[in-house]
């Protein structure tokens, strides 16, 4: 296997017309931002340089990640980021699921963009009555293992009397860095557990739910739709091989691994997601 190669951001930005950027890995952890991420984003304003921040993180809206940031002295506009919650609005739009009543495992910004696509959020509750739509969306936002178990209970009454739920997942991601070396469970992760309980009450049923962001293509091409760039202009800088660099390569765009979540000194000799390019640092 030939490695990808190695490189800086500088010669990306020399070899590609725009740039997107995940978050979580690269921009920053659960403590904040991580090193090169401000002066990283300091450059691209200051250049000019196209770019779109694009994070399966489905909890937070385009503004409230700009509050976040300024919190670090980062002032970016809610324009920059792309994120996977604010897809929904355009799945709830075209699937016919205006008026569905909506199970929200998350925060009230992710039961916004739900209520944005003409969804109608219910409470987590016990004995739910029958639902259209759940949408795991993040580990926070609800007390999570009640949580899961009554979105559980609310998915099999609704089966067993006939209307199989839709089964939207907008943040695909198993893991999350939480700083340290230490990593977190996220929506992924709820949604296995989810199809798993649901495979052993419904065998043969296949009840799956649907990704919307990384490694799914979407996220990539509602960036490079913002930045009305081809997407095979774009770079991708990401630290997950099987979202980041996966996604990136499924919509036709360049791919940059950043070590973090994943290494390609652990994952070369098994990778069947090639980056093009290798990054010690920002």
């Amino acid at each position: 296997m030939t490695d990808p190669q190695a490189t800086t951001v500088a010669a990306l930005l020399d070899r590609h017309a725009g740039m997107l950027l995940d978050v979580y890995g690269v921009l920053f952890d659960a403590r904040g931002p991580l090193p090169g991420a401000a002066e990283l984003l300091a450059m691209l304003e200051r250049r000019g340089t196209p770019y779109r921040i694009v994070t399966n993180d489905a909890s937070r809206s385009q503004a409230t990640y700009a509050a976040r940031f300024a919190r670090h002295a980062i002032t970016l506009a809610p324009e920059r980021f792309c994120t996977s919650g604010s897809l929904l609005p355009g799945y709830f739009a075209a699937h016919g699921l205006v008026g569905a009543r909506t199970l929200v495992l998350g925060t009230e910004d992710s039961i916004a963009f739900v209520r944005e696509g003409g969804g109608e959020p219910i409470a987590l509750a016990n004995d739910l009555p029958q639902i259209d739509a759940i949408a795991v969306c993040d580990d926070s936002g609800f007390d999570f293992l009640r949580g899961i178990e009554q979105a559980l209970g609310a998915i099999v009454r609704s089966v067993e009397a006939g209307h199989v739920p839709a089964l939207i997942l907008p943040n695909p991601d198993l893991v999350y860095p939480k700083g340290g070396g230490e990593l977190g469970f996220t929506a992924g992760s709820i949604a296995l557990l989810l199809e798993a309980a649901l495979a052993r009450r419904f065998p043969g049923a296949e009840l799956r739910f649907t990704h919307l962001g990384k490694p799914e293509p979407h996220l990539f091409r509602a960036a490079a739709a913002q930045l009305d760039l081809p997407i095979d202009q774009l770079v991708m800088i990401g630290d997950t091989l099987e979202t980041d660099i996966a996604g990136a390569r499924a919509a036709g765009c360049a791919a940059a691994l950043l070590a973090g979540v994943s290494s390609w000194h652990h994952a070369r000799e098994t990778a069947t997601i090639i980056p093009d390019y290798l990054l010690a640092s920002l």
